[in-house]
C-alpha cells in the first residue's frame, strides 16, 4: 500500500496509507491531515487541497493541466512550479512515499 507523507508547519509529518487510484486530497481528508479541506469534494473548483509537491517527486507527479493551473493561479497566493491540487494527483505505486506540503495559508 503506497504511503503519502504530508509535511506541515514546523516539519510536522503525517504519513498516510493510500490506495492505488485514490487521490492526495481524499487520503488526507480521510485521515484527518491538517491543512487539506477538500471543500468542493475534488471537483477542482475551490483550491482548498493546494499542495506543494516535493522536488524529488515533481517529475513523476507531472504538472497541472490547463484548468488546474488556472484555478491555482486565481485561487492561491503562493502558486509555484511545485503547486498542484491534491484532488488531481492520483496515487500509483510509483508515488509511494510521495511528499507534499499542504498550503492552507495560501488560499485567497
Amino acid at each position: 500500500m503506497p504511503k503519502v507523507v504530508y509535511v506541515g508547519n514546523g516539519n510536522e509529518k503525517h504519513v498516510v496509507d493510500a490506495t492505488i487510484g485514490e487521490n492526495v486530497m481524499s487520503a488526507a481528508v480521510r485521515s484527518g491531515v491538517p491543512g487539506i479541506v477538500g471543500e468542493c469534494g475534488g471537483q477542482m473548483s475551490c483550491a482548498t487541497c493546494h499542495v506543494w509537491v516535493n522536488d524529488e517527486f515533481r517529475e513523476r507527479v507531472g504538472g497541472p493541466g490547463e484548468m488546474e493551473a488556472d484555478l491555482l493561479d486565481l485561487g492561491v497566493s503562493d502558486y509555484t512550479e511545485a503547486s498542484r491540487l491534491g484532488c488531481q494527483i492520483s496515487i500509483t505505486d510509483e508515488l509511494d512515499e510521495l511528499v507534499v506540503e499542504p498550503r492552507p495559508e495560501a488560499w485567497h
